[in-house]
């Protein structure tokens, strides 16, 4: 099975499907991503989005999209939204928070923009 997310005008995915993996072919068309993608895509009910394959497996744009990371056509990987508004994106398109987290269990306090114990 491939999965396919749907993205808006701006960048943001606001739907992921299940779908025909692409080794499956369509009146001749080929049996590619792109194929599938722009089937998809032409489809009525997806008027307006762009359609692209996404991983469960994180082996296809850098990770699975969920609806509301933001697609980044530039680098073509998906980006999970901002967890905190403290965080900022690395050259990974990951997000890291102001200072590392120590070893063991901590969890992010935003407000004092420190790790806390758990």
């Amino acid at each position: 099975m491939a999965h396919y997310a749907f993205i808006d005008s701006n960048n943001i995915v606001v739907k992921v499907i299940v779908g025909v993996d692409e080794t499956v072919t369509q009146n001749g068309d080929g049996g590619s991503s792109e194929a599938w993608e722009q089937f998809y895509q032409n489809q009525s009910w997806h008027q307006g989005l762009t359609c692209k394959r996404t991983s469960y497996n994180n082996q296809i744009r850098k990770q699975y999209a969920g609806v509301g990371f933001t697609y980044d056509a530039d680098a073509d990987v998906f980006v999970r939204p901002q967890p905190f508004p403290s965080w900022t994106l690395d050259a990974n398109h990951d997000w890291q928070p102001p200072t590392p987290k120590p070893e063991g269990d901590y969890s992010w306090n935003e407000a004092e923009l420190e790790w806390v114990a758990i």
